[in-house]
């Protein structure tokens, strides 16, 4: 990687975390959280930073957090290595509290920054999709959650990056995944096969 290419993701990274587009819109000052790097070989897109999340400045730091290490078999410093795992929310600050949850993204972030940002990311050998704001971003098709995390053995076996969808971490997902014991006695056990593989 030459140095101007580091200069220009290094940019392009700066620019990001000093956006304040939303700033009218959203309930606390805005807080751009993300963790990239071009090098990375697995991307996780989720949904937007929670509470939590915006306070400590840090990505998946809670109890969705550490469930999701446990699904893909990693320790805190591989997670936080950039330079082997992206992750780009679907919209990079805490978005607020609605009656049911949080808030959807803002849909501002990802017409501004994703694509930009995607070009970058010239190594991913996986692409995670967690929760529905990710997968319809993503994928572009009618299918249900359910239906498109049951698809995992046909995304498995297409070519890279390979695209695999997964529901949010939250405990609130908990009924979902006792619905179906496929998802911890098959899934993850490939799931962490390749993270391990491809880091």
């Amino acid at each position: 990687m030459t140095d101007h290419m580091i200069e220009s993701w290094q940019q392009l990274l700066e620019d990001v975390k000093a956006c304040r587009q939303c700033q009218a819109d959203l309930p606390f000052e805005p807080r751009p959280i993300l963790q990239f790097d071009p090098r990375a070989r697995i991307l996780l897109a989720g949904q937007a930073p929670g509470r939590i999340t915006h306070e400590r400045g840090i990505p998946f730091d809670d109890p969705s957090g550490e469930r999701l290490r446990a699904w893909l078999g990693l320790d805190r410093q591989q997670f936080y290595d950039p330079s082997k795992l992206a992750i780009l929310p679907m919209g990079f600050c805490y978005p607020g509290r609605g009656r049911s949850g949080d808030l959807p993204p803002r849909p501002e972030c990802a017409l501004r920054w994703r694509e930009p940002l995607m070009e970058q990311l010239t190594q991913l050998r996986m692409i995670l999709l967690l929760g529905k704001y990710a997968q319809d971003y993503h994928l572009q098709d009618r299918r249900s959650l359910s239906e498109r995390v049951a698809d995992w053995k046909e995304a498995a076996s297409t070519d890279r990056p390979q695209i695999i969808c997964l529901p949010h971490p939250s405990p609130r997902n908990q009924h979902w995944i006792k619905q179906r014991p496929w998802f911890e006695a098959e899934l993850l056990p490939w799931l962490r096969q390749q993270v391990a593989s491809y880091l």
